[in-house]
């Protein structure tokens, strides 16, 4: 007779996640509080943090599987009210494993009220040699809201000596202001196919920080290109077109990509936000 507890165990081993966050941030007074926390499966935040005052509430968003394999369905929803500022990042490298012939999936939606501020600077991503992904990313802004983003994408791992050979990431991503769209990008990098110059140009790193508010002074994008010549051999480039700047790096470090997305957030941040930045302690851990 065939043992049912242990293919229950089986079925529920290879059964793919579920996993939903919904965030809502307030202004109180002049401090930022999470008031809305609600999250189904393995998706979970951390608590409010305030490393610099209360005008910015930082929160560590955390998968606690680690990894998301082949058929793992992920949804995050972020709203941030009027006049508030939030700041989200994740304890470490996101790690999307092999697809085992199943299509895995994130879909980030971000809503920043009137002169509301929204910090989006996850680590970075790692995918895996056959890993089959669909990324979604939206953001909503209104009157006099600011918004950064970055996101550092490695294909394989170059440390392991794994090459993105065979997998597929697919990625759409726009930002519209009062409802009308100032930013639309969507991208397919196919495994395989990443030497070509209209793909990575046979780079394994890439990575790009996306700032959409006040336009920035001329003199600022100088001191970024001044600022990223003097930091060594690379591929970067910055542009601003519209109240939104643009930085895209391409290498095969994740290190040197973290670095140089950092240098210029802390140019952009003080212009943007008024405010210095503050690297989060989590990311030197």
């Amino acid at each position: 007779m065939p043992d049912c507890t242990a293919s229950r165990d089986l079925a529920a081993s290879s059964a793919a996640w579920q996993a939903s966050l919904t965030l809502g941030f307030a202004d109180d007074g002049g401090t930022t509080r999470l008031l809305d926390k609600i999250h189904s499966g393995p998706l979970r935040v951390q608590k409010a943090l305030y490393p610099e005052d209360g005008k910015v509430c930082h929160a560590i968003v955390v998968h606690p599987p680690g990894g998301v394999v082949g058929g793992d369905q992920l949804e995050i929803d972020i709203g941030v009210g009027d006049h508030a500022h939030a700041f989200i990042t994740t304890p470490g490298a996101a790690k999307w494993y092999k697809a085992n012939g199943k299509v895995s999936r994130q879909a980030v939606h971000l809503h920043v009220n009137r002169n509301a501020a929204l910090e989006w600077l996850p680590q970075e991503t790692i995918f895996f040699d056959t890993a089959s992904v669909v990324l979604d990313q939206h953001v909503e802004l209104a009157a006099g809201a600011t918004f950064i983003g970055c996101e550092i994408l490695c294909m394989g791992r170059r440390g392991s000596g794994e090459v993105f050979n065979t997998g597929r990431i697919r990625q759409r991503s726009s930002i519209r202001r009062d409802g009308r769209l100032i930013w639309w990008e969507q991208g397919d990098m196919v495994g395989g196919h990443l030497d070509s110059p209209l793909a990575l140009n046979g780079r394994t790193v890439c990575a790009t920080l996306i700032a959409a508010g006040k336009p920035l002074p001329a003199a600022v994008l100088n001191d970024i290109r001044a600022d990223i010549a003097a930091d060594g051999d690379h591929v970067f480039g910055v542009t601003q077109t519209k109240g939104v700047l643009v930085a895209r790096h391409l290498g095969d470090d994740s290190e040197t990509a973290r670095r140089l997305m950092l240098n210029v957030w802390r140019r952009v941040r003080p212009h943007l936000l008024e405010r210095e930045a503050v690297t989060p302690r989590i990311w030197q851990t």
